[in-house]
């Protein structure tokens, strides 16, 4: 068990065990299909554990030349990048840090293409498709939503040359079951049989709750088989949320209260810069012995310490009246918080710990004052 009452607050607390519990699953599924999986490092990039991960998987994908870079430094494995458009003066330092570079779009391919063919090393390049098939309700994290920017539709792909193209990439999914893999395999399957048969390899991409309790397994196997056995393709796949699902906490002080109605309850935490996916995509964050409101006898409506009206995490209740100085833990905070965190309003960045499987707490960084000035 960890003692969450030792720890200085806001701190983030990286649990080893879970990590390596979720990495294992991932591993099992790599041993099986030969397939290869990747840390999407858009969702964790907490370096001091990439050589962990790296024991159990492929690598890592990344969004820009940062990620990359950090990727390639701290893990040396393999590097995939995609971009909706690579920046010109990144694109060299690209060539050297990534062994996978997918366009999204033929425009960004022919720009580009001679560079890759001049390049110190061999890189094999891929294109983004949107099947134009999602089952998500989420609009904001929705790439196949209308109009959007991200992969190009069949339309566009059949006037477009693909020599030089290794590998096809599709990324639709947003923390969805297997099914839902399968379902958009089978539109891929049908639009893009004949490009398929060209290829060397396919990217799944992430969104997948690989981890998740009730995840269907043999259901994604079935998937990758399914593009192995009918294409002979090596299968990618990009997880960012499976690799550290629940592996992270959010320790965090009551300071006060204010009566409106509600009893507000003001935190030293805030959504806006410590969990911005609460605010964004919107979603409730679990809390350790809490409940939903009026369910237990004591109800608050818990919010952060900044001026922003709209910072509020939820309502939620407990079994006891809440004090000033009490710890109140969030779960589930490894992913899409370190990675998306702010100091808006100057508010200090949580520290963040590493739980080891022995029991022992590492420091893995404190932040203060240099760190808002610095960004600015």
């Amino acid at each position: 068990m960890i003692d969450f009452n030792q720890y200085n607050t806001p701190s983030y607390i990286v649990d080893e065990n879970k990590l390596i519990s979720n990495l294992k699953i991932l591993a099992s599924i790599k041993e099986r299909t030969e397939c290869h999986i990747l840390l999407a490092a858009k969702a964790f990039s907490m370096y001091s554990v990439f050589p962990l991960i790296g024991k159990y998987l492929d690598g890592i994908t990344a969004s820009g030349i940062n990620e990359a870079r950090l990727g390639y430094e701290e893990m040396g494995k393999q590097v995939h990048i995609f971009s909706p458009a690579y920046i010109p003066q990144d694109f060299d330092a690209i060539l050297h840090y990534c062994d996978h570079i997918v366009f999204n779009s033929f425009n960004q391919w022919e720009m580009y293409k001679d560079k890759v063919s001049r390049a110190s090393k061999k890189i094999s390049c891929g294109l983004r498709i949107n099947p134009e098939y999602s089952e998500q309700d989420h609009g904001i994290y929705d790439p196949c939503a209308s109009h959007s920017r991200l992969g190009i539709t069949l339309e566009q792909f059949q006037k477009g040359q693909l020599q030089g193209i290794d590998g096809l990439h599709f990324h639709s999914l947003c923390e969805q079951n297997s099914d839902v893999l399968w379902r958009t395999l089978q539109i891929i399957d049908q639009h893009y049989e004949p490009y398929l048969k060209k290829m060397k390899w396919i990217n799944f991409g992430g969104g997948h709750h690989i981890t998740k309790a009730g995840y269907d397994i043999e259901t994604l196997i079935k998937c990758i088989r399914f593009m192995q056995d009918k294409y002979n393709l090596d299968v990618y796949l990009e997880p960012g949320e499976a690799v550290a699902l629940d592996a992270g906490y959010l320790v965090t002080s009551v300071l006060d209260f204010n009566v409106n109605g509600v009893i507000n309850c003001i935190l030293d935490t805030s959504a806006a810069c410590h969990m911005p996916d609460v605010l964004e995509m919107p979603y409730r964050p679990r809390i350790i012995d809490s409940d939903l409101p009026e369910v237990l006898p004591y109800s608050y409506l818990l919010g952060g310490p900044t001026c922003l009206a709209g910072d509020v995490i939820g309502e939620y209740s407990f079994n006891q009246p809440l004090k000033i100085g009490q710890r109140i833990v969030f779960e589930d905070m490894a992913i899409y918080t370190m990675v998306k965190n702010n100091t808006f309003n100057g508010i200090n960045l949580p520290s963040i710990y590493l739980h080891k499987v022995n029991g022992e707490d590492v420091l893995i960084r404190e932040f203060g004052y240099d760190d808002f000035k610095s960004r600015l």
